[in-house]
């Protein structure tokens, strides 16, 4: 009998203990969704689909994860749907672009979410942006880019592809005659093979992982960079070419996107025990020795960025003052 007691006892600890972990209760048998706003193929995309393929491991009660691309206007269609749509319970979580906060923060049309209120959940890396220009475009710097008209390949106004060389061009003189309509970076570089256009934007780990074989034969040349300067390039950055403060402060909120890599958000209002365990399974997942061999054979770089340490920086990127905003706006816009 006392043998019989125990083990009941010991059934109903066992029970009420996994009765205790409400976010394993909640996860088990379900399919967490990660939403990417851009096409198939580029970093972004390599990037949600990686991280996804060890994120449900961690997580309590194992659900599955899945990925799934949303394109339109550059991510704001996916963003839009995350902030408003998507259930805010903790089963959808997007991949969105980095320089969408900055873009709420000059006040774009269109934007119909708050930054703020996402739950930034973590990146691989943060990212340094370049401006790129194909062999065959007659010029390789920036300054060869003030004597030369080069058609540059985008996806539409507001996003990175785009404000970068708009930016360049009114700042400094070059003369990056902006093509738009493209679905995304790996689109892109098609036009790019086809001769349609001769240069573009587009991250240094983004160029390692996707088109290594393109700087191994001198394909493309890196007109500039945004920095920090990674170890591995050395470019000018884009932040020397100016001349005024006015200037410094613009190109530092054009790029205010990169600290924050390609950043994973979770929807608002979910609560935060959830948001406490997919942050904690992210950390967990991008040192998992089999993500970091995949990662490795991707050539991609390792460098995490806390979702704690997003929301910091996407509370830093909104407070800009206004006179900036005002400044800055018809190049985000």
């Amino acid at each position: 009998m006392r043998a019989f007691l125990l083990a009941g006892l010991a059934c109903a600890f066992v029970a009420t203990a996994a009765a205790a972990d409400p976010v394993a209760d909640f996860y088990h048998g379900k399919t967490i969704t990660i939403l990417i706003g851009v096409g198939a193929g580029g970093e972004y995309d390599l990037q949600a689909r990686l991280v996804g393929k060890y994120l449900g491991r961690y997580i309590p009660g194992n659900p599955t994860v899945v990925a799934q691309n949303m394109t339109g206007a550059s991510g704001l269609k996916m963003t839009n749907y995350l902030a408003s749509v998507a259930p805010h319970d903790g089963t959808y979580i997007g991949m969105v672009m980095n320089g969408l906060p900055a873009l709420q923060a000059v006040g774009l049309e269109g934007v119909q979410f708050d930054a703020a209120k996402f739950n930034w959940l973590g990146a691989m890396a943060p990212v340094d942006e370049t401006i790129t220009i194909w062999h065959t475009a007659g010029v390789t710097t920036v300054d060869g880019a003030r004597q030369k008209e080069v058609v540059t390949g985008a996806t539409a106004r507001g996003s990175i592809t785009y404000t970068f060389p708009q930016m360049m061009n009114e700042l400094f003189g070059t003369r990056f005659k902006l093509v738009t309509g493209y679905a995304g970076g790996n689109e892109i570089n098609l036009a790019m093979e086809r001769g349609e256009v001769e240069a573009r934007n587009n991250t240094w780990s983004s160029w390692k992982a996707t088109r290594p074989d393109w700087l191994r034969d001198h394909k493309i040349a890196i007109g500039a960079q945004s920095g920090p300067r990674p170890p591995d390039l050395d470019a000018p950055l884009v932040r020397d070419f100016a001349t005024t403060d006015e200037q410094r402060r613009i190109v530092d909120l054009v790029f205010s996107g990169s600290p924050l890599g390609r950043p994973l958000a979770i929807t608002p209002g979910v609560p935060p025990d959830r948001v406490a365990a997919l942050r904690a399974a992210f950390d967990q997942a991008v040192k998992d020795p089999e993500f970091l061999a995949d990662a490795k054979t991707a050539n991609f770089d390792v460098d995490p960025v806390h979702g704690v340490d997003q929301q910091k920086i996407v509370g830093h990127i909104l407070d800009v003052p206004p006179d900036l905003a005002a400044k800055a706006k018809h190049l985000l816009d």
